[in-house]
This record gives structure tokens, sequence and C-alpha cells, in this order.
């Protein structure tokens, strides 16, 4: 069910939820699953990922309302984010039917950022109609992305050996869509073929062949087919079953990330004489503590 919010309510509640313990997740996040449809972009850094996502976000807009998140690096020493992607696709600010909101990675390792699902959900819950979730580019470890989007593209560029490094990273098994951005670049036909071939050992996913769309920010037609190549896929999950496979994994990963940070928070408040222990009786005192009483770890 939809709840009405300002622009100004859903960040300001999106700004608590990505700072949020466990405990104040519980008691923010709304309790119930969406079934909002949910398009990935991944790839690289550098592929042109942001720049992509605001055209295929303003395109889509025009038909329904679109929430956007993109999850900008944060430094590694300071913790804090240039956020990025607010500047690149400042030239949204104003669209109707369509929020963007950049968010920093923080300790998150996997491309993704801390407590994305509740802020996925968030949106949701506000009434958006779709959602558009743009990752870090972090490679090798974005394959968490997986279970939070219906529809995964992967962004390559020509002449950068994505081909190679998305291999190596799995990513040629999750994607749903193969993006060839900047396709106005010497190379992207070759990198097309390249794909096609890697995609002949790789197989179909329960029956989907991911294609091969190119594209280029400065043809509006290129956009437009990558649109369509997101709404095919999605009419085959409704058709072939496969969402409700996707949803309960969306939830088991959610729950699962849920209760592994709630673990990290009792792990930091063990003292070092806890840990001296028999590990069995570590075990038994870390399980004690997990449960949440009064929202304090």
């Amino acid at each position: 069910m939809s709840e009405t919010l300002t622009r100004r309510e859903l960040g300001r509640r999106l700004s608590r939820l990505a700072d949020a313990s466990v405990a104040e997740v519980l008691a923010l996040a709304p309790a119930a699953p969406s079934k909002v449809p949910r398009i990935g972009l991944t790839g690289a850094p550098g592929v042109g990922k942001s720049s992509l996502a605001g055209r295929l976000g303003l395109l889509r807009a025009q038909a329904r309302r679109i929430g956007m998140l993109a999850v900008d690096p944060s430094s590694p020493l300071t913790g804090g984010a240039i956020l990025g992607d607010r500047i690149r696709l400042d030239e949204l600010a104003g669209a109707e039917n369509l929020y963007l909101r950049s968010i920093a990675s923080r300790s998150s390792s996997d491309g993704l950022a801390e407590n994305l699902p509740e802020l996925l959900e968030t949106l949701a819950a506000a009434g958006f109609d779709e959602l558009v979730l743009e990752t870090v580019g972090v490679g090798q470890a974005e394959h968490a992305v997986r279970s939070q989007v219906d529809t995964l593209a992967l962004v390559l560029m020509p002449g950068s050996g994505d081909t190679v490094q998305a291999m190596k990273a799995g990513m040629m098994e999750l994607a749903d869509l193969y993006v060839i951005n900047k396709c106005e670049l010497p190379g992207a036909q070759q990198l097309a073929a390249e794909i096609q071939r890697v995609q002949s050992l790789v197989g179909t996913h329960g029956g989907w062949a991911a294609p091969v769309v190119l594209t280029s920010i400065h043809d509006a037609d290129t956009i437009a087919e990558l649109s369509a190549a997101i709404d095919a896929h999605q009419a085959w999950l409704a058709d072939s079953g496969n969402r409700e496979a996707v949803l309960e994994q969306r939830a088991r990963y959610r729950l699962r990330l849920l209760l592994e940070r709630r673990l990290g928070e009792v792990l930091g408040t063990l003292s070092p004489q806890a840990l001296d222990g028999p590990l069995a009786e570590q075990f038994a005192t870390v399980a004690a503590a997990l449960p949440l009483d009064d929202g304090t770890p």
C-alpha cells in the first residue's frame, strides 16, 4: 500500500534509513515486501551508467512514476562520498514523475549500500510504479545486485576490456541484458559479437536469452530500444512464472542482510574477556544477545 509523502519527507526518511541500526530499520522500513518492478544497471566505472540511467529514467517516466537510487562510492579513509551521480544527473531535477536519490556506499563492499533493501522498499511504498538502481561499479563484488532487481542490465563499452572482466566476475551469467554503451565508438560491433559468443557458452537464464543492446545517450532511438528490451524481459518474467522466484530470493536476501548486520552489532559489544572462553560459550553468548528488546544493540 502506497504512502503519500512529499519529496522532502521522502528524502528525510531515506536519510534516516541510510544510517539506521537494525532496530531502527525494523521501526522505519515497510514491513511487507513490495512487488514494484525494479531495473538494475551495473558495470565497470566509466562506462556511462549514470548518463544512461538518466536518459532511461526520463523516457520511462513518460508513462509511469519512477524512483531512482544511484549508489556512489565512499572514501575508505573518511567514509564520505562526493555523490557525483547527483551532479551528473542534475538534468533530471524537476522532471515530472521521476525522483532521484544518490546514496553513499559507506561500509558496504558489494557495490551497493547499507540498508539498500529497506531504501528500495521505502521508495516502493511511496507510490512509485517502477524503481531504477545504479550500482557503484566495483566489478567482481557486484553480483549482490542480482537479488535486488527483476531486470539486470550489464553495461559495457567498446575498447575497455569489459568482456573479460565481466566473465571473471560471473556477471555474464547474471545479466538479463547486455548493454554496449557509447556505441558510436570504434569496436562496438566487435564487442557485441564477442558477447554473443560468450553467451552461447553461458546459455539461457531459465529460457531467457539475454539480448545485446547498443546504446548512445546521443541517440534517443537506442534508449528506446533498451527500454523495449526491459519491457520484454519484464513480460517474460510474468508469463514464465519466474518473477515469484525472484521475489522469494529477494525476501530471503533482505532478511539475511539484517541478521548479518545484527550479528555485527552484537559482536561489536563483546568484551575481550568474552572472547577468551570456549567457542561454544562464545556462540551461546552471542545467540542470547541477538534478540532486540528496547531497540538498542
